[in-house]
């Protein structure tokens, strides 16, 4: 017997923000049924109560329809802040085919990087990535889950050669070459020279007090490119 694909996760979707909206418009729920239709999604306006009720929680296609209905961003209904690449994906109001197709991934390979929290593709896939869905190099770090793999990138810039080092964090952190070249050598040369940030490495008395992935994005950050840190 073929097995059932899971269901996918319920939408972040918060039943206040949506009260609230549709009553600071002055709209009645057949209104927001009517807007939603407009947009190609048609249900009854009871629906749009139980969402607002917490009965009901919209799919994907009902949410992206119910931000638009309400004149609203999708962030705006989700109640918190969006925390993982399919928050952020609905934040853009895409589907995940539209996303995989602005990447230039199968859907496929976009749906299991949703699914597993993480990403792992070249440097130019990433940047399309991120610009895709419009989120900072530092959050796309950490929603593709590439935290700790930086770290020990990091880790063996300030123990050996930056150059090393440059294609993987590239990688992860899709800056122009010259700004992640230039970030990479800072660290490298900010850990190592007493006069600057930190102590020598390695120090007798323990790492600085700044951790490397905060130094490495302060570096990053003082360079202007078209993504932001």
């Amino acid at each position: 017997m073929r097995r059932r694909p899971p269901l996918p996760p319920p939408v972040p979707f918060s039943p206040q923000a949506a009260r609230a909206h549709r009553a600071g418009l002055g709209l009645t729920p057949g209104q927001v049924a009517e807007g939603m239709a407009a947009h190609g999604v048609r249900l009854l306006p009871t629906h749009v109560l139980a969402w607002e009720s917490g009965g009901l929680r919209p799919s994907e296609e009902e949410f992206i329809a119910l931000a638009r209905a309400l004149w609203c961003p999708p962030a705006q209904l989700m109640g918190t802040p969006p925390a993982t690449l399919r928050d952020h994906r609905l934040a853009r109001e895409l589907t995940a085919d539209q996303a995989a197709r602005r990447i230039g991934v199968s859907l496929p390979t976009y749906a299991r990087a949703e699914a597993t929290g993480h990403w792992d593709a070249d440097e130019e896939q990433s940047h399309a990535l991120a610009h895709a869905l419009g989120i900072p190099l530092r959050t796309l770090v950490r929603v593709t889950g590439r935290q700790e793999q930086l770290e020990r990138c990091l880790r063996q810039v300030v123990d050996g050669r930056w150059q090393a080092q440059a294609a993987a964090v590239a990688r992860m952190v899709p800056a122009p070459p010259e700004v992640l070249s230039a970030a990479l050598a800072d660290l490298q040369n900010g850990y190592r020279v007493p006069s600057h940030w930190g102590a020598s490495a390695p120090a007798a008395d323990g790492p600085p007090a700044t951790p490397l992935p905060v130094r490495f994005w302060e570096l990053l950050g003082r360079h202007r490119f078209d993504i932001p840190v």
